[in-house]
């Protein structure tokens, strides 16, 4: 089976860090959206045209592991993949890395279901986004 993983850069601006100058562990969700959403667009699925077709995937449970913190002005890379499809959910994995290094400062996944922008109620995958998968897995 094939796997799409995609990157990318990210430098830590001040903002995000905290009191102790370590990036706080909030913002890590906010990186794990940013991958995802470059994950779907690598896809050829944007979130954009998911939301014009009439459907959303709201995150429905989070994990995070923290290994260690990331700091102002590190460039880091934060890569995503589709770790789990299944029935209505959908699972993005993430891990955060400093650019250029092996270890990893952040990992988790983010689930997903796919659900009506009408109804707000669970539905199948919409078939375009199901074409698309099969090009990468």
């Amino acid at each position: 089976m094939k796997e799409l993983k995609i990157s990318v850069d990210y430098r830590v601006p001040y903002a995000d860090t905290d009191q102790m100058g370590v990036v706080y562990y909030g913002n890590y969700l906010a990186f794990f959206e940013r991958a995802r959403n470059e994950l779907m667009r690598a896809i050829g699925y944007t979130y954009r045209e998911c939301e014009a077709e009439g459907w959303m995937l709201p995150v429905v449970h989070a994990e995070l592991d923290y290994k260690s913190p990331a700091r102002y002005d590190d460039l880091l890379e934060i890569a995503a993949y589709i770790r789990e499809m299944k029935g209505v959910r959908i699972e993005i994995a993430c891990e955060v890395r400093r650019k250029g290094e092996d270890a990893v400062l952040v990992s988790g996944f983010t689930r997903h279901c796919f659900v009506s922008s009408a109804t707000f109620r669970p539905v199948q995958p919409p078939p375009r986004l199901l074409e698309a998968l099969k090009t990468i897995c």
